[in-house]
């Protein structure tokens, strides 16, 4: 068995702990001030050192580190993935980007030129991470009003389009959403490998797409037993249309030496747990979530209150905006439980933490040769091996 290890990539800016999660020091949409890194104030202007130099450091150390490439994400707040991509192909080697984006901003024919332009230029090393939006006020900052389902129904009809021109034939499409008259891509874009696709959503409409479209369903973490009844609802699905999807999971990790000292960075940040803040984050339609608000008690008195299983934590959206299930715990502890999720059926994971370029580093020499050990052939190969192998 194999599995693909992908790290994220830290768009929206950075911090230098969960200890310190609301001083974003590395690079923010807001401005930036004496002690920021990427770029600092020095001698009354910013210095030549930008924040795509940052990143470009957390993609180069998570290729080092073993990790088969990152995630781009994309947020209102952000810089554009595709952009970023494109800069940091340079910077690397064989490491891909996984570019997370909305189909409803993209025309498809012109999203399959610039994923075939990023194809020729690296190589084959774009992948893609759909997503069909949250809805709520984060929808409406790109002046999108469509529902929840229809956003579903317009994503597969853009993938649809997408993959009818890649290949060069002139491709006639006259749906709900796109009309195409002879699209196609030109000779030397046509026939790129096409970007393997990781596909979210928790809705009933979500997992119908998926059915049609992934080749990895991808889930943020959840309780064990939930997650594999929703892979197995992903599955079925798809099985009546004669695809197997693969599955994916989103983790953030706290992983250091003893069981102990992970719960201590835990601690020091549960200091700053907002839970207005979470709640306000978690406005919109996703039935996601939805489902994640659903675990986290309404009466908390201490953080342990959310570990929901051993090292499986609820409280990451509490202290950081994003997901609210990760893992803490030991490195050989986070590592055996992610070998429970292959076992679950999880054949990639996306795995973060804060700082990303220190935890890179962190948890590919600590965690990464862990991983799987008694699942492959070649006991004796690098971690980089192990953690990447195809």
């Amino acid at each position: 068995m194999t599995v693909d290890v992908y790290w994220r990539i830290g768009m929206e800016g950075d911090h230098a702990s969960l200890r310190t999660p609301r001083r974003y020091n590395r690079g923010n949409a807001g401005t930036y001030g004496p002690g920021n890194i990427a770029p600092a104030i020095r001698g009354g202007g910013l210095d030549d050192y930008t924040y795509l130099d940052h990143v470009a450091a957390v993609a180069k150390a998570s290729e080092s580190a073993g990790f088969l490439g990152g995630l781009l994400p994309s947020f209102p707040v952000t810089d554009d993935p595709w952009a970023f991509a494109a800069a940091l192909a340079a910077e690397t080697s064989t490491y891909r980007f996984m570019v997370a984006f909305q189909p409803g901003f993209l025309h498809p024919v012109q999203a399959a030129r610039m994923s075939a332009s990023l194809q020729r230029a690296t190589n084959g090393r774009l992948v893609y991470n759909i997503i069909s939006g949250g809805g709520g006020p984060a929808q409406l900052w790109w002046g999108d009003k469509v529902s929840h389902d229809d956003r579903y129904a317009r994503t597969s009809e853009f993938l649809d389009v997408l993959r009818g021109v890649w290949d060069g034939e002139p491709f006639d499409h006259a749906g709900r959403f796109y009309q195409t008259e002879g699209a196609a891509l030109p000779p030397g874009l046509a026939g790129q490998p096409f970007p393997e696709v990781y596909f979210s959503g928790s809705s009933g409409a979500a997992v119908a797409a998926a059915g049609r479209h992934a080749d990895y369903y991808l889930s943020w973490l959840e309780p064990f037993a939930d997650l594999r009844a929703k892979f197995d609802g992903v599955r079925r699905n798809a099985e009546t249309l004669g695809r197997t999807p693969k599955f994916a999971v989103r983790i953030d990790i706290v992983a250091r030496h003893t069981e102990e000292a992970a719960w201590a960075e835990i601690e020091k940040g549960w200091a700053f747990v907002d839970r207005d803040a979470a709640n306000r984050a978690a406005q919109g339609d996703s039935v996601g979530a939805a489902r994640i608000s659903g675990w986290v008690p309404e009466t908390i008195t201490g953080y342990r209150d959310l570990e929901v299983q051993p090292n499986v934590w609820c409280g990451f959206s509490l202290i950081r905006g994003g997901p609210a299930f990760g893992l803490v715990g030991s490195y050989e502890q986070v590592a055996q439980r992610l070998d429970e999720l292959l076992d679950l059926g999880v054949d990639a994971f996306i795995l973060a933490g804060n700082p990303h370029l220190e935890e890179a580093y962190r948890v590919g020499e600590e965690v990464l040769p862990l991983l799987g050990r008694s699942r492959f052939t070649q006991p004796d190969a690098p971690a980089s091996v192990l953690a990447t192998a195809r």
